[in-house]
C-alpha cells in the first residue's frame, strides 16, 4: 500500500480517504490530485458510504498544499492547469452528495487549508497549523481559499490570514470559527468516526438535501435560500425514510434508514 497516492480506509459506512504521501507533508502533486478524485468519485457512487472522512498520512501533516518542487519544474501553463485541477476537485468534494469531515492532523496550509475548507466539517488535532500562506510565495490561494475562508470566518479575519500569509494554532482556528472541534492527536480520528457514526444514524437523503440547501442558501439571498430549502424539504416528503422515521419513532425503537 505504500505505493498508493491515497489510502482508503471503510469502517462501516464510513469511508477514510488519507492523502499518502508524508514523505513531502502530504502535498498535492498532479497524481495525488488525480488519485484523489478517482477516491471522490468512487464515493460518490457508493451507496454503502454515507460519510467521508479526509485525514494526511503520519504525524506531522494534514496536506502542505501544492508540491513546491513539481510547480518549479512547471510551466505557466502547467501551474494553469494544476490550478484549474486542484480547484475544480476541491469543488466536487464541497458539492459531493454526502458529508465530509476533515480530520487535520498537523501542518495545513496553503491548499491543505483549502481542502479543509470545502470539507462540511473540521476537526483539528491540537498540534495542527493552518494558514493561507501563497501571499508569501506571491501568488494568491486559487483553490478556492479567497472565497471559502471568508464566506466561513468573515471578511477582515479573511483578509488578515491572507495579507499576512500567517499560520494560526488549532486553538486559535477553533476561536476564529476555522475549525469545529480540536482533539488530542491521538484521537482525532477516533472523534471524526463518532462524528461520522452519529451522521450516519439520520437519514441520508435529508442529509444530502440539507447539505445541497446550506450550501446553495449561502451563495444567496435570505429568500431565494428559503425556496431552495423549501424545495429540498418536499424532496424528503415522499421517500421511505421519512416514514420508517414516523414508524421508529412510534414504535419507540431506532430508526433503520435505507436512503430510499
Amino acid at each position: 500500500m505504500g505505493d498508493q497516492l491515497i489510502l482508503k480506509e471503510t469502517r462501516g459506512q464510513v469511508a477514510i480517504l488519507t492523502l499518502n504521501r508524508p514523505e513531502v507533508m502530504n502535498s498535492f502533486n498532479f497524481a495525488m490530485l488525480n488519485a484523489l478524485k478517482a477516491a471522490t468519485e468512487e464515493i460518490r457512487f457508493d451507496p454503502d458510504v454515507r460519510v467521508v472522512i479526509i485525514t494526511g498520512a503520519g504525524e506531522k501533516a494534514f496536506c502542505s498544499g501544492a508540491d513546491l518542487k513539481e510547480r518549479a519544474t512547471l510551466s505557466p501553463m502547467e501551474v494553469k492547469k494544476f490550478i484549474y485541477t486542484i480547484r475544480n476537485l476541491f469543488t466536487e468534494i464541497e458539492n459531493l452528495n454526502k458529508p465530509v469531515i476533515a480530520a487535520v492532523n498537523g501542518i495545513a496550509l496553503g491548499g491543505g487549508t483549502e481542502l479543509s475548507l470545502a470539507c462540511d466539517i473540521r476537526m483539528a488535532s491540537k498540534n495542527a497549523a493552518m494558514g493561507l500562506t501563497e501571499t508569501r510565495l506571491a501568488i494568491i490561494p486559487g483553490a478556492g481559499g479567497t472565497q471559502r475562508l471568508p464566506r466561513l470566518i468573515g471578511r477582515g479575519p479573511a483578509k488578515e490570514l491572507i495579507f499576512t500569509g500567517r499560520r494560526v494554532t488549532a486553538e486559535e482556528a477553533l476561536n476564529m470559527g476555522l475549525v469545529n472541534r480540536v482533539c488530542e492527536s491521538a484521537d482525532l480520528i477516533a472523534e471524526a468516526v463518532k462524528m461520522a457514526d452519529m451522521i450516519c444514524e439520520t437519514g441520508p437523503i435529508a442529509i444530502e438535501q440539507a447539505k445541497y440547501a446550506i450550501n446553495k442558501g449561502m451563495e444567496t439571498d435570505l429568500a431565494t435560500g428559503l425556496a431552495i430549502e423549501s424545495n429540498a424539504y418536499w424532496i424528503t416528503i415522499p421517500t421511505e425514510d421519512r416514514l420508517e422515521g414516523l414508524a421508529a419513532f412510534r414504535e419507540k425503537r431506532k430508526p433503520v434508514y435505507k436512503g430510499k
